[in-house]
């Protein structure tokens, strides 16, 4: 026997209006404490660079 079709308003959570403020949970713990990347500074960057030749831009 076939189910009955499944309407968007039988869906859980669905009030038939925009919840935008509710539409991403809040950041979990874990999200919040990862680590911020590094910018490197010129001379950093360049020696970094220097040490991993495999790096190197092709040009």
């Amino acid at each position: 026997m076939k189910p009955p079709p499944t309407r968007l308003s039988d869906l859980k959570g669905g009030s038939g209006k925009s919840r935008e403020p509710e539409a991403y949970a809040r950041p979990t713990p874990k999200v919040s404490r990862q680590k911020k990347a590094k910018i490197l500074t010129p001379a950093e960057r360049a020696a970094f660079l220097a040490a991993r030749p495999d790096l190197k831009p092709k040009g």
